[in-house]
Protein backbone atom coordinates (compact mmCIF):
# COMPACT_ATOMS: atom_id res chain seq x y z
CA UNK A 1 0.00 0.00 0.00
CA UNK A 2 1.44 3.36 -1.06
CA UNK A 3 0.45 6.03 1.46
CA UNK A 4 0.13 9.54 0.09
CA UNK A 5 -0.37 12.97 1.64
CA UNK A 6 -1.44 15.95 -0.45
CA UNK A 7 -0.51 19.60 0.09
CA UNK A 8 -2.71 21.65 -2.24
CA UNK A 9 -4.67 24.86 -1.63
CA UNK A 10 -7.24 24.34 -4.40
CA UNK A 11 -10.07 22.45 -2.68
CA UNK A 12 -11.58 20.70 -5.72
CA UNK A 13 -8.21 19.55 -7.03
CA UNK A 14 -7.15 18.41 -3.55
CA UNK A 15 -10.34 16.42 -3.06
CA UNK A 16 -10.06 14.96 -6.55
CA UNK A 17 -6.54 13.70 -5.85
CA UNK A 18 -7.65 12.26 -2.53
CA UNK A 19 -10.51 10.40 -4.23
CA UNK A 20 -8.13 9.10 -6.92
CA UNK A 21 -5.79 7.65 -4.28
CA UNK A 22 -8.51 6.04 -2.19
CA UNK A 23 -10.32 4.62 -5.22
CA UNK A 24 -7.18 3.01 -6.68
CA UNK A 25 -5.89 -0.40 -5.62
CA UNK A 26 -2.64 -0.20 -3.70
CA UNK A 27 -2.98 3.49 -2.79
CA UNK A 28 -4.33 5.42 0.17
CA UNK A 29 -4.56 9.13 0.92
CA UNK A 30 -3.67 9.48 4.60
CA UNK A 31 -3.79 13.29 4.88
CA UNK A 32 -4.64 16.44 2.93
CA UNK A 33 -3.49 19.96 3.76
CA UNK A 34 -4.37 23.41 2.44
CA UNK A 35 -0.97 25.02 3.02
CA UNK A 36 2.70 24.20 3.42
CA UNK A 37 2.53 25.23 7.06
CA UNK A 38 -0.34 22.82 7.74
CA UNK A 39 1.52 20.07 5.93
CA UNK A 40 4.81 20.55 7.75
CA UNK A 41 2.95 20.51 11.06
CA UNK A 42 0.56 17.69 10.20
CA UNK A 43 2.71 15.13 8.37
CA UNK A 44 3.23 12.07 10.55
CA UNK A 45 5.98 10.19 8.75
CA UNK A 46 3.67 7.33 7.78
CA UNK A 47 3.47 8.78 4.27
CA UNK A 48 5.53 7.24 1.50
CA UNK A 49 5.02 10.18 -0.85
CA UNK A 50 3.86 13.78 -0.60
CA UNK A 51 2.22 15.43 -3.61
CA UNK A 52 3.15 19.09 -3.22
CA UNK A 53 1.91 22.18 -5.05
CA UNK A 54 4.25 25.14 -5.58
CA UNK A 55 1.91 28.13 -5.47
CA UNK A 56 0.67 27.95 -1.88
CA UNK A 57 -0.40 30.75 0.49
CA UNK A 58 2.52 32.16 2.49
CA UNK A 59 5.26 29.49 2.38
CA UNK A 60 5.73 28.09 -1.15
CA UNK A 61 5.99 24.41 -1.97
CA UNK A 62 9.63 24.85 -2.97
CA UNK A 63 10.43 26.48 0.37
CA UNK A 64 8.65 23.63 2.14
CA UNK A 65 10.71 20.84 0.54
CA UNK A 66 13.83 21.09 2.76
CA UNK A 67 11.68 21.60 5.85
CA UNK A 68 9.78 18.38 5.14
CA UNK A 69 12.96 16.47 4.26
CA UNK A 70 14.62 17.67 7.45
CA UNK A 71 11.84 16.10 9.54
CA UNK A 72 11.20 13.01 7.44
CA UNK A 73 14.26 11.88 5.48
CA UNK A 74 12.56 8.89 3.86
CA UNK A 75 9.47 10.66 2.50
CA UNK A 76 9.48 11.21 -1.26
CA UNK A 77 8.21 14.53 -2.58
CA UNK A 78 6.68 14.95 -6.03
CA UNK A 79 5.79 18.44 -7.16
CA UNK A 80 2.35 18.61 -8.77
CA UNK A 81 1.90 22.08 -10.21
CA UNK A 82 0.91 24.23 -13.18
CA UNK A 83 4.35 25.88 -13.33
CA UNK A 84 6.66 24.63 -16.09
CA UNK A 85 9.16 27.50 -16.22
CA UNK A 86 12.91 26.89 -15.93
CA UNK A 87 13.25 28.74 -12.64
CA UNK A 88 10.65 26.76 -10.70
CA UNK A 89 11.74 23.42 -12.18
CA UNK A 90 15.40 23.89 -11.27
CA UNK A 91 14.67 25.38 -7.85
CA UNK A 92 12.42 22.43 -6.98
CA UNK A 93 15.01 19.85 -8.04
CA UNK A 94 17.84 21.60 -6.22
CA UNK A 95 15.64 21.91 -3.11
CA UNK A 96 15.26 18.13 -3.06
CA UNK A 97 12.11 17.26 -5.02
CA UNK A 98 12.05 13.62 -6.13
CA UNK A 99 9.78 14.25 -9.11
CA UNK A 100 7.99 17.03 -11.01
CA UNK A 101 4.58 16.60 -12.62
CA UNK A 102 2.21 19.09 -14.17
CA UNK A 103 -1.38 19.17 -12.97
CA UNK A 104 -2.62 18.30 -16.45
CA UNK A 105 -0.93 14.88 -16.08
CA UNK A 106 -3.29 11.96 -16.69
CA UNK A 107 -4.50 10.38 -13.40
CA UNK A 108 -3.14 6.96 -14.37
CA UNK A 109 0.25 8.56 -15.04
CA UNK A 110 0.19 10.17 -11.59
CA UNK A 111 -0.35 6.74 -10.01
CA UNK A 112 2.43 5.22 -12.11
CA UNK A 113 4.74 8.07 -11.11
CA UNK A 114 4.13 7.37 -7.43
CA UNK A 115 5.20 3.76 -7.95
CA UNK A 116 8.21 4.80 -10.04
CA UNK A 117 9.33 7.23 -7.35
CA UNK A 118 9.30 4.54 -4.66
CA UNK A 119 11.24 2.24 -7.01
CA UNK A 120 14.02 4.81 -7.14
CA UNK A 121 12.97 6.81 -10.18
CA UNK A 122 12.54 10.56 -10.58
CA UNK A 123 9.20 10.86 -12.40
CA UNK A 124 8.66 13.92 -14.54
CA UNK A 125 6.09 15.04 -17.07
CA UNK A 126 7.77 14.47 -20.49
CA UNK A 127 7.90 18.19 -21.28
CA UNK A 128 9.55 18.84 -17.91
CA UNK A 129 12.10 16.06 -18.48
CA UNK A 130 13.08 17.65 -21.80
CA UNK A 131 13.36 21.03 -20.11
CA UNK A 132 15.61 19.59 -17.39
CA UNK A 133 17.91 18.01 -19.97
CA UNK A 134 18.04 21.35 -21.77
CA UNK A 135 19.00 23.12 -18.56
CA UNK A 136 21.73 20.56 -17.90
CA UNK A 137 23.23 21.11 -21.35
CA UNK A 138 23.72 24.79 -20.57
CA UNK A 139 26.28 23.90 -17.91
CA UNK A 140 29.83 23.22 -19.02
CA UNK A 141 31.10 20.34 -16.89
CA UNK A 142 34.35 20.74 -14.96
CA UNK A 143 35.95 17.38 -14.26
CA UNK A 144 37.49 16.76 -10.86
CA UNK A 145 38.28 13.90 -8.52
CA UNK A 146 37.49 15.53 -5.21
CA UNK A 147 34.47 13.29 -4.55
CA UNK A 148 36.51 10.05 -4.48
CA UNK A 149 33.82 7.91 -6.07
CA UNK A 150 34.71 4.27 -6.62
CA UNK A 151 34.47 2.78 -10.09
CA UNK A 152 31.21 1.04 -9.17
CA UNK A 153 29.78 4.25 -7.72
CA UNK A 154 30.68 6.07 -10.93
CA UNK A 155 28.89 3.39 -12.95
CA UNK A 156 25.77 3.67 -10.81
CA UNK A 157 25.84 7.47 -10.89
CA UNK A 158 26.02 7.39 -14.69
CA UNK A 159 23.03 5.04 -14.79
CA UNK A 160 21.11 7.42 -12.52
CA UNK A 161 21.89 10.27 -14.90
CA UNK A 162 20.65 8.07 -17.76
CA UNK A 163 17.33 7.69 -15.94
CA UNK A 164 17.63 4.13 -14.63
CA UNK A 165 15.83 3.17 -11.42
CA UNK A 166 17.18 0.82 -8.75
CA UNK A 167 15.79 -2.45 -10.20
CA UNK A 168 17.15 -1.59 -13.67
CA UNK A 169 20.58 -0.77 -12.24
CA UNK A 170 20.64 -4.02 -10.27
CA UNK A 171 19.75 -6.03 -13.36
CA UNK A 172 22.30 -4.28 -15.57
CA UNK A 173 25.17 -4.64 -13.10
CA UNK A 174 24.16 -8.12 -11.86
CA UNK A 175 23.93 -7.02 -8.23
CA UNK A 176 21.09 -6.96 -5.69
CA UNK A 177 18.77 -4.00 -5.25
CA UNK A 178 20.00 -3.68 -1.66
CA UNK A 179 23.58 -3.41 -2.92
CA UNK A 180 22.45 -0.67 -5.31
CA UNK A 181 20.83 1.17 -2.41
CA UNK A 182 24.03 0.90 -0.38
CA UNK A 183 26.10 2.33 -3.23
CA UNK A 184 23.61 5.16 -3.74
CA UNK A 185 23.75 6.00 -0.04
CA UNK A 186 27.55 6.27 -0.30
CA UNK A 187 27.20 8.43 -3.42
CA UNK A 188 24.86 10.77 -1.53
CA UNK A 189 27.37 11.06 1.31
CA UNK A 190 30.28 11.82 -1.01
CA UNK A 191 28.36 14.32 -3.13
CA UNK A 192 26.68 15.81 -0.04
CA UNK A 193 23.18 15.48 -1.49
CA UNK A 194 19.96 13.90 -0.24
CA UNK A 195 17.99 12.85 -3.34
CA UNK A 196 18.60 11.26 -6.72
CA UNK A 197 17.56 14.44 -8.49
CA UNK A 198 20.19 16.40 -6.58
CA UNK A 199 22.80 13.72 -7.32
CA UNK A 200 22.03 13.87 -11.05
CA UNK A 201 22.22 17.67 -11.11
CA UNK A 202 25.53 17.68 -9.24
CA UNK A 203 26.98 14.88 -11.37
CA UNK A 204 26.34 16.82 -14.56
CA UNK A 205 27.47 20.16 -13.15
CA UNK A 206 30.71 18.66 -11.83
CA UNK A 207 31.44 16.61 -14.93
CA UNK A 208 31.06 13.30 -13.11
CA UNK A 209 28.73 11.83 -15.75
Amino acid sequence: MIKVSIIEDHREFREGLSYLMNASDGFACVNTFRSAEEGIEGLTGEEDVVLLDINLPQLSGIEAIPLIKERFHEIKIIMLTVFDDDDNVMKAILAGADGYLLKKTNPSRILTSLKDCLDGGSPMTPSIAKKVLGLFKKHVPSKNDIFSLTRREQEILQLLVDGSDNPAIAEKLFISIQTVRNHIRHIYEKLQVHTKSQAVVKAIREGLA
